[in-house]
């Protein structure tokens, strides 16, 4: 029996607002609240609450023949909790039945693998400890942001723990292998590793409102059978895409949910199919090799390589100049400072500099709130700016800038006694 395992991913980004050169130093507060609430409500509206209560419907009729998984990022709980906490309740609504399975992921969404181990494991930790404590379970398999995925990353990932990650089964890494298979780490086999099918995903996710498209219009049945007649061997399908999937990148009106509904019914009724979860999969399933990775892969573009996040000179600027922060953060105590740093690390800034006008423009634009690369560029390192100067005063590691930090601090207790004062006289002057 073949086994289809259905993941999602769920992430929203907080938003900059417009951060001039001349705020840098005066005004640390970066985010646009009004784009960040609009956004979250849009989508929420389209996609989130109608998608989860249509599942919630298919997992009560279906009970256990019907599995899906999410990883939902620590940012996007973060603006449920601060927008639309009944986007929380719906999920944890699913989470209830018993059949769907949440995966973990860095809390910022971030590109710290890259990086800093020892920050991309505090930022797992922090995830997985934020969705025990609001949904009540532990996360046994992982997986990292946008899919990227390589060797030594699967390693770090079996070091704390997980028994399974998913990436991406891009061609340039299988060769003539299918991703129809359970896989391992190439350091650490104990790790499993789950790739996705990206002809059959993209066919929902990017192709299926596509009149243009020479399998539209794409029924239930007519993808039930491209399951179905796949190599015979083949032994599990795993389909992971953006919930925005459904309702946001593919509208209410290209028939998504009446797909979505049906696909479940199709799947069950034919003998040789079933639905797993990611850990039902590693647990039953045995890998028929190792995966050779040794460079990051991820399932973003044509490439499928980290191009779109760090693929020009702005991007890795941005990039080095970041983390170059990392021996101060970790000697910040300072909340409101960690609060900003996860928010910094969100991918979708290093995306919005992305330059690739050619094979993958549209999508890019799609996603982009900046008219140019070069503006969401200079707008990232505005922010980045003063965010530094707040973290040299809070952690300051040299005389000069314990000196400097202590007039900052005298220069912003006078302008705040200069303001109370002004506003005395204003209210003495209206009497």
């Amino acid at each position: 029996m073949r086994n289809i395992c259905f993941y999602f991913q769920v992430h929203q980004p907080f938003r900059f607002r417009r951060y001039r050169f001349f705020d840098i130093g005066q005004d640390h507060y970066y985010y646009d609240d009004y784009t960040n609430e609009s956004v979250l409500d849009k989508v929420k509206t389209k996609c989130y609450l109608p998608t989860n209560q249509l599942l919630l419907k298919l997992l009560k009729k279906h009970k256990d023949k019907f599995k899906i998984a999410f990883s939902i990022s620590g940012v996007a709980l973060d603006q449920f909790k601060l927008y639309a906490p009944e986007v929380i309740d719906s999920f944890k609504e699913l989470v209830d039945t018993g059949n769907v399975e949440l995966l973990a992921e860095t809390y910022s969404h971030s590109l710290v693998a890259l990086k800093d181990e020892k920050e991309f494991k505090n930022q797992v930790k922090q995830h997985a400890e934020t969705v025990k404590e609001i949904f009540g379970v532990k996360p046994k398999v992982f997986r990292n942001t946008e899919l990227i995925y390589s060797d030594e990353i699967g390693r770090m990932v079996k070091s704390m723990g997980y028994e399974g990650m998913l990436t991406e089964g891009a061609k340039h890494i299988l060769g003539w292998k299918s991703p129809d298979f359970l896989y391992c780490n190439a350091i650490d086999p104990k790790l499993k590793v789950l790739l996705k099918n990206f002809t059959l995903s993209d066919d929902i996710a990017f192709r299926f409102g596509n009149k243009g498209w020479c399998e539209w219009p794409l029924t239930t049945q007519k993808y039930v059978d491209w399951l179905v007649n796949l190599e015979r061997k083949e032994e599990i399908v795993n389909l992971f895409m953006d919930y925005e999937t459904f309702g946001e990148h593919q509208w209410k009106e290209t028939g998504i949910f009446e797909f979505l509904e049906d696909l479940p019914d199709k799947i069950i009724k034919n003998k040789a199919l079933q639905f797993v979860t990611p850990s039902e999969a590693i647990k039953e399933l045995q890998p028929v090799s190792a995966v050779h990775v040794p460079n990051p892969i991820s399932w973003a573009d044509e490439e499928r390589d980290l191009t779109a996040w760090l693929g020009n000179e702005m991007q890795n600027e941005a990039f080095e100049k970041l983390y170059s922060l990392l021996p101060k953060i970790r000697q910040c105590e300072d909340e409101k400072l960690l609060k900003d740093w996860r928010y910094l690390q969100v991918s979708d800034h290093f995306y919005y500099m992305s330059t690739k006008f050619f094979s993958d423009g549209e999508v890019h634009a799609y996603f982009n709130p900046y008219e140019t690369p070069y503006e969401a560029f200079i707008n990232y390192m505005n922010v980045l700016s003063d965010f530094t100067l707040r973290l040299n005063s809070a952690v300051p590691e040299s005389n000069l800038e314990q000196e400097l930090a202590n007039l900052s601090r005298i220069i912003e207790k006078k302008e705040k006694k200069i303001k109370k004062l002004e506003k005395q006289l204003k209210t003495s002057a209206n009497k």
